[in-house]
């Protein structure tokens, strides 16, 4: 293995070798940095040395222009960032000069046909994956050049492609030579080089692929989230047309070990180990040391890191460690995103203690006798579900610290329920001889029932509006309208997807959108649960529900519940998001709280 060969640490400067300087420092100890990373920098040290004995050679020359090409031509965007000189950091011109650096001695071609790259979020990998693309596009001498931004869908394609975008935008030189096609968004860059050779940059994925791409740079970005090997086995079929094409994989740590990107992390882990002998695959695989604990040690951050204080915070990436020891649910999502960690669950349950701190006893009377805004959300079921139905009470409209009180109520089809009880190893039918879930007769629930049941409550508490999915609403409205009855029911997505409801242009920037979004209703939930601001009736089926929660992400780390992983029923977890959301976004601050009145309780 790579680690356990002894190897001479050499003397160099960053201006004589800003690729092996940088290796050598990572090896010294002067550059923090984890496990794998320092494994290959052996590996560059290691090459260096026994490397021409394999038909290996170190263009030193290339590897310095090709780092100097990013400085002398691209510009950054957004924020701080915008019009700044792209100067790639000592990390990445390691990566960038041992990527063009090395080749082989007999064709001067170069060495590495795969970069796989997984750091922490924040860190700039899509710049530097659109930084390459563009290089590879003008300044690579390949004929006709095809470079794609690949994705499994074409929109996740886009967000790597926006980012080279803005950098030809930005740039003085390749806004002057390479042109745009589309606007809004731009779906291809094109450059015209001598003799008529036109080379093209475009986002491309594997649900829009008509025929077979002939690719000289496939740039991948998010590698944990493709759901299957398609998209780089389309990409690498073409790259038989080319003499020297590059593969480009660049992600976040992941969770699933039965992925594509975990099987491409084991080779990139084991190439830069040595235990796998690979001279087509360079690896920069970031990752703790065994025994680093991120939650209290802030020395070990830049390891996950690799461009801390640079384009990420210490202040940033604190504020997070504080979510992850306050919210539980958030642990294993940060974990994944900013400290690579490998998670084997997409995210935690609710911390018990937090949700048992939040049970209190309802005094329906008085809710109602005090004139509280109600709001609700709606669950509906499918043949053998549950369906549940939370009404929640503002208590306290002041933003930011609201206070709540909730109910839940379930129904499900009796015929079934022994036989739920025992797959799911769940006591319902004790639960409905307690009278915390109503079983209704029959082998479904049929929604002519349950719109008799959703009014009689409704009438009773008049609930100002009802968040609800979409699965059967169309088939309650119609039962509901045969009845006579009208309730202010309103869609509340249950996916990533969000539902404006209104616009508001006299409110600030940024806050014009009034809107539902059940990433943003769940992590409104969870403050309330955190910060002890919501009383919750209690309900053994609801604890349940509370207890089985896991959380999926998608790319930007927003959560959505998961139904298919979670450990059991999680349908009140569900209303009970959706009411909260329907809440925030409705409610308006009030001008007196009751919590100003010494002789308010939410026992009462």
């Amino acid at each position: 293995m790579t680690g356990s060969i002894e190897i001479d640490i050499p003397d160099v400067s960053y201006e004589d070798d800003p690729v092996t300087a940088w290796a050598a420092d990572v090896l010294r100890g002067v550059v923090v940095a984890g496990p794998h990373v320092r494994n290959t920098c052996r590996r560059h040290l290691l090459d260096l040395r026994d490397g021409p004995a394999r038909g290996l050679v170190w263009d030193l020359d290339e590897a310095k222009k090709r780092i100097a090409w990013f400085s002398k031509h691209l510009r950054l965007n957004g924020g701080q960032f915008e019009g700044i000189r792209f100067t790639p950091h000592p990390s990445q011109a390691f990566r960038i000069g041992s990527l063009f650096g090395w080749k082989w001695a007999d064709t001067g071609l170069r060495r590495f046909r795969r970069f796989y790259d997984e750091e922490g979020k924040g860190n700039g990998k899509s710049p530097l994956l659109g930084g390459i693309g563009l290089m590879m596009m003008v300044a690579d001498g390949e004929p006709r050049a095809e470079v794609y931004a690949a994705a499994a869908k074409k929109d996740q394609a886009q967000v790597l492609f926006r980012d080279a975008v803005a950098m030809r935008d930005q740039s003085p030189t390749l806004s002057r030579k390479v042109t745009s096609q589309g606007e809004n968004p731009v779906w291809q860059l094109t450059y015209h080089a001598k003799g008529g050779d036109k080379r093209f940059f475009k986002p491309i994925s594997s649900d829009k692929a008509q025929s077979g791409p002939r690719p000289s740079c496939a740039l991948c970005d998010e590698v944990h989230e493709h759901p299957n090997r398609d998209v780089i086995e389309m990409l690498e079929r073409g790259f038989k047309f080319r003499r020297q094409p590059l593969l480009v994989m660049a992600t976040n740590s992941g969770s699933d070990r039965n992925s594509i990107c975990w099987e491409e992390h084991q080779h990139a882990v084991n190439v830069a180990a040595g235990v796998v002998e690979d001279d087509t695959t360079f690896s920069f695989v970031c990752s703790l040391d065994e025994g680093d604990d991120w939650e209290n040690d802030p020395d070990c951050w830049v390891k996950a890191n690799p461009l801390l204080d640079v384009t990420i915070t210490r202040e940033y990436l604190a504020g997070v460690v504080a979510q992850a020891k306050a919210m539980p649910g958030k642990r294993n999502g940060i974990a994944r995103l900013h400290f690579c960690e490998w998670t084997q669950s997409v995210n935690a349950a609710i911390r018990r203690e937090a949700w048992m701190a939040c049970q209190r006893q309802a005094d329906l009377d008085w809710l109602i006798e005090q004139g509280f805004p109600c709001y609700g959300g709606l669950d509906l079921s499918r043949t053998r579900d549950f369906t549940a139905l939370t009404l929640i009470w503002v208590l306290d409209s002041t933003k930011d610290a609201e206070r709540f009180a909730s109910k839940t109520w379930f129904w499900t089809p009796a015929d079934t329920l022994a036989d739920r009880a025992s797959t799911d190893q769940a006591p319902y039918d004790l639960w409905r001889d307690q009278g915390h879930i109503e079983a209704v007769p029959g082998q479904r629930l049929k929604y002519s029932w349950l719109a008799s049941a959703v009014a009689e409550i409704c009438a009773r508490f008049e609930p100002i509006e009802i968040g609800a999915d979409q699965y059967g609403l169309e088939q309650l409205s119609e039962h509901l309208e045969d009845q006579g009855v009208s309730l202010p029911l309103t869609i509340h997505p249950q996916g990533f997807q969000r539902r404006v409801l209104e616009r508001d242009p006299s409110a600030p920037d940024g806050e014009q959108e009034i809107y539902l979004w059940m990433p943003h209703s769940i992590n409104m939930l969870e403050n309330a649960l955190y910060e002890e601001r919501i009383a919750i009736d209690p309900n053994p089926m609801l604890d349940s529900c509370a207890a089985s929660v896991v959380y999926a992400e998608n790319r930007t780390g927003h959560r959505m519940f998961d139904k298919e992983h979670a450990f059991g029923r999680i349908d009140g977890m569900v209303s009970l998001a959706m009411a909260t959301g329907m809440a925030l976004c409705r409610v308006r601050p009030s001008q007196a709280s009751p919590w100003d009145d010494p002789d308010f309780s939410m026992n009462k």
